[in-house]
């Protein structure tokens, strides 16, 4: 076995170089992710902020909701179920953070799901 032509070695030492920046961005990102808590306070602190279908949860014990929902759907009880079905009517940023963070789940599920690096 010989040594390696320059072109081989050019092709080794980029999958060397990009292993390693996968490997480097993978720990990175799991490391802020989930030892760093203000990457998910400040998109909830602008939903409490911007949207004025959150503000409306009352600091007292939980009641059944009294709005009247379409037949055969119940009014949904999870905050985030809410938004999604009043779309239409949340704010430009409310809309800006459930795509960001709806996106990233999506392909989070999809790459790894087929052993792509994905964190």
């Amino acid at each position: 076995m010989g040594l390696l032509d320059p072109s081989q070695k050019e092709v080794l030492r980029f999958a060397v170089n990009c292993r390693i920046l996968t490997l480097v961005l993978q720990v990175l990102t799991r490391f802020l992710g989930s030892s760093t808590p203000v990457m998910y306070w400040f998109p909830a602190h602008l939903l409490q902020e911007q949207e004025p279908l959150l503000r409306c949860v009352d600091a007292g014990p939980r009641k059944a909701p009294e709005q009247k929902s379409p037949p055969g759907q119940k009014a949904p009880r999870n905050c985030l179920m809410k938004l999604l079905y009043n779309w239409k009517s949340c704010s430009p940023v409310t809309r800006c953070i459930l795509v960001y963070f709806l996106t990233y789940w999506l392909l989070g599920l999809i790459l790894h799901c087929n052993f792509l690096p994905w964190t």
